[in-house]
């Protein structure tokens, strides 16, 4: 429990950090209710990642998730993802959504953990294109 707290406030801690270096005040409105003129194009930018951090990201953590997944449930504006609720598998999930929050920032992600022991569930979601995009630059995720 303290380590799943623990991991609950760094990514809001990390996410506060990512609002004051882009310019965002807790006063100020969310990437969601922005205009189409400030919206980031639905493109990855995997240079908002240090090497290292691409490297992480994008040839451990995704292809590790993508092995661990139990399932996927396809949303109006997005789909969501199924993983097993351990310890170990939060803290991945968790690191690869802080990361993929830099190189996406169009989308809005999501982490539940469901009552009971149930499973740990990823939410890709956002405005319309989104969807369409994982469909084709994830399409390894969405496969059931």
């Amino acid at each position: 429990m303290k380590i799943m707290f623990a991991l609950a406030m760094a990514g809001a801690i990390l996410g506060g950090l990512w609002q004051q270096a882009n310019g965002q005040t807790p006063d100020s409105p969310s990437s969601s209710s922005t205009s189409a003129k400030g919206e980031s194009p639905f493109a990855c930018n995997r240079m908002a990642l240090s090497p290292e951090q691409r490297k992480r990201h994008f040839e451990e953590l995704g292809p590790m998730l993508r092995g661990m997944r139990s399932g996927v449930r396809e949303l109006p504006d997005g789909y969501e993802f199924k993983f097993p609720a351990d310890m170990k598998t939060y803290g991945l999930v968790a690191e690869w959504a802080a990361g993929e929050r830099v190189c996406c920032p169009f989308f809005d992600i999501e982490l539940r953990a469901e009552r009971e022991g149930g499973p740990l569930w990823l939410r890709l979601t956002g405005r319309p294109g989104v969807k369409e995009f994982i469909k084709v630059d994830a399409a390894s995720w969405v496969k059931p």
